[in-house]
């Protein structure tokens, strides 16, 4: 079912994404007294009486203001403006009606789409003799609202849905080619494949996303920390083996870095929504900058992602400013020899930027998910198990000598296998290691982390 899109806009700091994490019933919106907190649009699922919408957040609009992202941020929000079928304009009753205020009224006015003018942090209703100065926008009725308190929401969210286009499918298709979620494609109860994009500050995350979508979804700069939220966007793709249509939702991620080296309270938030990002994961895209070579930081990024077990895939990213074979050579040997401990992703050299090999991506998500969701028989995993027991290679601790008896997958995403033997107190790291590759070798693992468990049985 195609849902119904309302964007949420407004000047910085008014209280848009205490607003959005109310009517979502979320913490997913980031909400700090800091301005220019929000920078992209940002997508959460609401409902009001039976009725499903999608809610967008956006940054804080400042028509004067230009710095490093204000123009950008000011786009995102005019695209969310575009897609919408219902706009919120939020102004803040304490500060009164401004410049800036006016400025993006005669924006939204030009847009033809329906506007509800909300006056938010009314925290005392007595106080609605100063929603008198808020008609001079030619928006209509303003409506008094506590974000933080949820003063007046009710009522004002009785008047949106019955704004809301019925039945949803009516909207027409706004989707573009690719079908993103910001297009007007989200689906609310579509199985997708989740999808997150990791790794440190200014790798190109939020430029591979761009190019994965075939739009301009997230903010791109070269100033490190530009992505704040996670962003979820909706892409159904078609397989080049199979034919087949796939929904996946492409998750956008903070970079990730040293706690000790946040600084920002804002910036620590972002951390934590792509370490949620990562455990909602079922494929994780770990971005490197090639130029910079493997860093400490790419290292504790994959150690995350195979520690909370979903499938993985590391992308040599800005592969084509390294100019001689020697150093992407070195490179490669670099990775493999420091992310051995997650050697089982596949590598794949690209430029987000130029769009070389990104095409390449989509068959290794196919593969390394069907690996990670799949299931081996019993039977070949016995068959495996006589194998081992006929190459004689065993441990053994003092009088006891470890004999493995059965074998069986008793588990996905990832694959988890429980092997019964007489001693499994006896069975060490190295052990563990041998068993792991052994199972690899025999079968196609390929992407997907696997856990194993060993029980006692006579």
């Amino acid at each position: 079912m195609i849902l119904p899109i309302v964007a949420v806009v407004g000047r910085p700091n008014v209280g848009k994404s205490t607003f959005v994490n109310r009517i979502a019933q979320t913490k997913e919106a980031i909400v700090h007294e800091q301005r220019g907190v929000t920078r992209d649009r940002s997508y959460h699922t609401a409902d009001w009486n039976g009725r499903d919408f999608i809610l967008i957040d956006t940054g804080g609009i400042e028509m004067g203001a230009e710095d490093a992202f204000q123009s950008s941020i000011r786009n995102q929000a005019v695209l969310a403006t575009e897609e919408a079928d219902v706009i919120l304009f939020m102004v803040e009753a304490t500060t009164g009606l401004t410049a800036d205020d006016n400025e993006v009224a005669r924006l939204l006015k030009r847009s033809g789409r329906p506007v509800l003018l909300l006056v938010n942090k009314m925290d005392n209703p007595a106080r609605e003799d100063e929603l008198w100065e808020f008609y001079n926008l030619g928006l209509g009725d303003p409506w008094p609202i506590s974000s933080v308190h949820g003063h007046g929401t009710g009522d004002l969210l009785d008047a949106l849905v019955a704004l809301l286009p019925e039945p949803p499918s009516a909207r027409g298709d706004k989707a573009g080619e690719n079908g993103a979620e910001g297009e007007g494609e989200a689906e609310a109860e579509a199985e997708a494949i989740n999808v997150a994009i990791i790794g440190r500050p200014n790798a190109g995350k939020s430029s591979l996303t761009n190019r994965l979508l075939g739009q301009e979804r997230s903010i791109v700069s070269d100033i490190a920390g530009t992505t704040r939220d996670a962003i979820d966007s909706i892409i159904a793709h078609e397989s080049e083996a199979t034919g087949e249509v796939t929904t996946y939702r492409i998750i956008d991620t903070a970079g990730i870095r040293r706690k000790s080296q946040i600084d920002e309270s804002v910036e620590y938030y972002g951390f934590v929504r792509a370490l949620r990002a990562i455990d909602r994961a079922d494929v994780a895209l770990l971005l490197i900058d090639a130029t910079l070579g493997l860093t400490d930081g790419d290292q504790r990024v994959a150690n995350l992602a195979d520690e909370r077990g979903c499938a993985l895939i590391v992308l040599l990213n800005k592969w084509d400013l390294l100019e001689t074979p020697e150093q992407r050579e070195a490179v490669r040997t670099q990775v493999a020899e420091r992310l051995m401990y997650v050697g089982y992703a596949p590598v794949i050299a690209i430029s987000a930027k130029t769009g070389r090999s990104v095409h390449r991506i989509w068959a290794a998500i196919e593969k390394v998910y069907t690996n990670f969701t799949g299931t081996i028989t019993t039977s070949r995993l016995n068959a495996l198990l006589t194998e081992l027991r006929d190459f004689g290679h065993t441990i053994s601790a003092g009088r006891s000598r470890l004999r493995i008896n059965y074998v069986t997958q008793t588990g996905t995403r990832p694959p988890t296998f429980t092997f019964f033997a007489n001693h499994p107190h006896i069975i060490d790291d190295n052990y563990r290691r041998y068993l792991e590759n052994r199972l690899r070798g025999a079968f196609d693992l390929e992407g997907t982390p696997i856990r194993m468990k060993f029980k006692k049985k006579d």
